[in-house]
């Protein structure tokens, strides 16, 4: 029943919102009724009956209302005029002062659709003109109730109007911050979005690059000598098939995050980090690449060097995840591509520097076998759709660091891979 009602209330609420001339015509028949109503029926009405004038001038003004909302100082100004009209020209003794309503209800519309200063500095005026000119032609003593009332009533107007305007604007607001919050919740869940694409990307060109370098490598070695040294051909096939063993776990496990919250098959071990970097190190020695760390700490409390790929951890220190998977796979990127593109008998050399607040990685190698990466083949691996480098960069500028690369100072052979890793990011990184 409620539901009904309600709804049957709400019809023709929303009909007149529809057709604001027709509320308006509404509104001006109801006010010309007041007027007339307490013209006849008030307190020297018996007295003084309102002549034809009057009830024509009430009808003009009133009438003037159906326009109020497209022209709401002309309407004031038209009340107004028919108001001063009846008190100082058409010589009733007393004057009808209830037309003033219609000029009521026109200066309520200007304080309702104009702004503060201006629609105070209009209600003042009409408050003084009006009041002051019923004081002086109106009922006496100039301070009687029916003059007091029309200096009340056109106040309460301009203040009405003023509080519904102040409410719009208000409503106004919450609306547009609410909005303008939608809009911000979207476009956060799309840069979200892109960020997690991005970081999954990452992960598995770092993983798929490593490990199908390692088998091509070691597929060339078993094909080559398959029929002069089986033994070792074998060797490298048994090193191909736990490349490519390791390069499933790590996929499925990147691939995994993917599935949804509470999946049984999602991946459950930790992210690779520096503690397993002896583990990356001998996975390139076994395809023939070199690569001699060291470590060194400036913190107060542990080892201070360290040479070896084993004791690296050690140095180093505990370090935030995402540093340390950073780490991780800034290395692996670094020396994979040491192993694709400095040619056979290349070394490569990894050189830890932990301070305070920082992580400094460096990965440097002699390009013995090529000398191109010395002369620009970063550019050029870049220009083949290589995504390491931009990956390397992405990564440490997530973090809030920088990675470098380029050919090695001093017209030296070979490449230089430097990375800087905040080991406290900072806010809103």
């Amino acid at each position: 029943m409620t539901s009904l009602a309600t709804t049957g209330l709400a019809r023709p609420h929303r009909w007149l919102r529809a057709h604001p001339y027709a509320a308006d015509a509404a509104l001006a028949t109801a006010v010309v009724m007041v007027v007339l109503l307490g013209a006849y029926i008030g307190p020297h009405a018996a007295a003084h009956r309102p002549g034809p004038y009057y009830v024509l001038m009430s009808l003009f003004a009133c009438a003037g209302l159906v326009l109020r909302r497209p022209m709401p100082r002309a309407v004031l100004a038209f009340t107004c005029a028919f108001t001063l009209l009846e008190t100082v020209i058409t010589g009733d003794d007393p004057p009808h002062t209830q037309i003033a309503l219609a000029a009521v209800v026109a200066l309520y519309t200007v304080a309702a659709r104009t702004d503060r200063p201006t629609a105070w500095r209009i209600a003042a005026v009409t408050v003084a003109v009006l009041t002051g000119t019923v004081m002086l032609f109106g009922v006496r003593p100039w301070y009687a109730q029916e003059n007091l009332g029309l200096f009340a009533w056109t106040g309460m107007a301009a203040a009405a109007g003023d509080a519904v305007r102040s409410r719009r604007a208000f409503i106004a607001a919450i609306e547009e911050r609410a909005e303008r919050a939608e809009r911000t919740r979207e476009e956060e869940a799309r840069r979200r979005v892109a960020e997690e694409r991005l970081r999954i990307a990452r992960e598995l060109h770092d993983v798929v690059a490593h490990h199908i370098a390692l088998v091509n490598v070691q597929a060339g070695v078993a094909s080559h000598i398959m029929d002069s040294r089986p033994d070792q051909a074998k060797e490298a096939l048994a090193h191909v098939r736990e490349a490519s063993r390791s390069a499933l776990g790590e996929l499925r496990a990147t691939v995994g995050l993917l599935r949804q919250h509470g999946d049984p098959e999602a991946p459950t071990e930790p992210a690779p980090g520096l503690g397993v970097l002896d583990q990356l190190v001998d996975g390139f020695a076994r395809v023939g690449l070199r690569v001699d760390v060291a470590a060194a700490s400036t913190l107060p409390d542990g080892p201070a060097t360290a040479t070896g790929a084993a004791g690296a951890a050690d140095v180093v220190g505990p370090l935030p995840a995402a540093v340390d998977l950073a780490a991780y796979r800034v290395l692996q990127e670094a020396l994979t591509n040491v192993h694709k593109h400095a040619g056979p008998g290349a070394r490569a050399e990894v050189a830890l520097l932990r301070a305070p607040d920082s992580l400094l990685l460096t990965v440097l190698d002699d390009g013995a076998g090529r000398t191109a990466l010395a002369t620009g083949a970063a550019p050029a691996r870049a220009d083949h759709g290589g995504h390491g480098l931009i990956g390397m960069r992405e990564r440490a500028a997530a973090l809030g660091g920088s990675c470098e690369a380029g050919p090695r100072d001093r017209g030296a052979p070979g490449f230089r891979v430097r990375a800087s890793l905040p080991v406290r990011a900072p806010a809103g990184a």
